[in-house]
């Protein structure tokens, strides 16, 4: 029996309405390297030719995750100092913009291609900012955690990306903060976060690993203790977070498996 070779055409997507185009420039740099070619037709349709499969073997250097380095750059910030190495501060990733919020809110910072280091000054006064966070709406939990430790209110944009995340973070952010003392207001597509004194609390992670990590971050320079329901959704993406943690001195205990 004779099969005959598929046809192999040019593949057509259409976008309507383009958010997060950090992560679509990623996705074609990263077609790039595997030979694909790519025409962009300004973000409203990509067209992918066929491509000749390469006999050769192909290298490709997995970059450093922003995403989940955000929440230990803000640990740094407000119980550090933390030095974060592996990072590609030349990255296309939508979440190196952490980078801004940060010296936005007079975070002093170390920026090389090896190591990024964050030293807090002795008092830890920071300023509030003010930030669209719809290319990058993973950053809101940190964002916030940041926020929460800043002098005034602070501004975030970008709060309709945040429904249909593992948890309605916008609500799940402004509810187990407000348990730590810090108030957050919602107001139509932002979110105003007020800086004060954070306190230990119980709060809750609603099976939400980005809300379980700010829960904890967050708890590094309160008052009292934090206890964190759920803590093990970090295990989605960063299953050795606690242990990082550790590493800057934090006292985590987490519960023993039976």
């Amino acid at each position: 029996m004779a099969f005959a070779k598929a046809a192999v055409s040019t593949v057509r997507i259409g976008v309507t309405g383009l958010v997060s185009k950090p992560y679509i420039d990623l996705t074609l740099s990263m077609m790039k390297h595997f030979g694909y070619t790519v025409i962009n037709e300004n973000d409203e349709r990509f067209l992918i030719e066929p491509q000749t499969p390469n006999p050769k073997p192909i290298t490709y250097t997995v970059e450093g995750d922003w995403s989940s380095a955000s929440f230990l750059l803000v640990a740094g910030a407000i119980a550090g100092p933390v030095t974060v190495k592996g990072l590609d501060v030349f990255s296309a990733q939508a979440d190196k913009a952490i980078l801004q919020i940060l010296m936005q809110a007079g975070v002093p910072l170390s920026v090389s291609e090896e190591e990024i280091i964050v030293s807090p000054p002795a008092l830890k006064k920071y300023q509030a900012f003010q930030f669209n966070a719809r290319d990058c709406p993973d950053l809101f939990p940190p964002a916030v955690v940041l926020a929460a430790y800043c002098q005034g209110t602070s501004v975030i944009e970008g709060v309709g990306r945040l429904l249909h995340k593992e948890s309605d973070r916008a609500a799940s952010l402004q509810e187990e903060f407000g348990k730590l003392g810090i108030k957050i207001v919602i107001q139509d597509d932002l979110m105003l976060v007020t800086g004060a004194s954070v306190k230990g609390a119980r709060v809750n992670a609603h099976e939400d690993h980005r809300i379980a990590m700010a829960c904890a971050v967050a708890a590094l320079s309160a008052e009292g203790e934090t206890t964190i329901g759920g803590a093990e959704a970090v295990n989605k993406s960063y299953p050795a977070f606690y242990d990082n943690l550790k590493m800057l001195g934090a006292n985590v205990s987490l519960p023993t498996k039976e």
